[in-house]
């Protein structure tokens, strides 16, 4: 029997992509991130990562380089398979549209150019995929103006093909860009979420292989559950 004494939450969840860049993760690792304005409809002035919802063209670009299959095997858990694709070319658009670094490899484009990935395109590279990972899943709760189902990835910024300091063609989505050591960036304004995950940085900082299994943070209307994702088997 429904309950109709509780509200109903209409937002639409959309599928997401956040990066989490690492750097110098074997001396005092670092983590890039930037500041959301105070007039953002999600999250306002809170420090994130870079990302953000996927597009629907985002599905169709063509990848230099195909996610790791373990990774796409952990992202196609309670989800259709092609998703993995176009969340690893979110994660790429996204970080080039907020930081303005590049994850990607020089060569021309195939067929016509979506319009959000132009600018990309105007660098000489195509987006790849490979050297993300995928280390955690969270929903965001019931009840906030915008819901997303957002991967998170991490990426060694030594596989970044642009200078991690500049970021000169960032759009203003994000300010304040910066490198924040992960000893010292709770003392930043930070999303729940965004706490959450650092934890599993910091336990992972060190260790390059992708994690066996992924966190997944899940809200729905009923409950909150914390899950592992172990992924559909890899076929050879």
């Amino acid at each position: 029997m429904t309950d109709t004494t509780r509200p109903v939450d209409k937002t639409a969840i959309r599928h997401a992509a956040t990066v989490i860049v690492l750097r110098d993760r074997h001396t005092r690792p670092r983590v890039l991130m930037g500041q959301r304005g105070a007039k953002a409809a999600f999250m306002p002035n809170k420090f994130v990562f870079p990302g953000g919802a996927v597009d629907a063209a985002d599905a169709h670009v063509p990848l230099a380089r195909p996610l790791p299959p373990l990774c796409a095997a952990r992202l196609s858990e309670d989800a259709e398979p092609a998703l993995a694709r176009a969340l690893a070319a979110a994660a790429v658009r996204e970080l080039w549209e907020e930081t303005g670094q590049i994850l990607g490899v020089p060569a021309p484009w195939p067929g016509n150019i979506p319009e959000d990935w132009l600018s990309f395109a105007g660098t000489g590279h195509r987006p790849a995929a490979d050297a993300l990972q995928f280390v955690f899943r969270a929903i965001t709760p019931p009840g906030r103006p915008r819901r997303f189902d957002a991967r998170f990835f991490m990426l060694d910024a030594e596989a970044l093909v642009s200078d991690p300091d500049d970021f000169a063609a960032a759009t203003d989505e994000l300010s304040h860009l910066q490198w924040i050591a992960v000893d010292e960036v709770r003392n930043f304004d930070l999303p729940f979420i965004t706490e959450v995950v650092l934890a599993e940085v910091a336990a992972r900082a060190q260790d390059d292989t992708p994690p066996d299994s992924v966190p997944f943070f899940r809200n729905d209307d009923e409950e909150s559950l914390f899950l592992r994702i172990h992924g559909q088997p890899m076929v050879d």
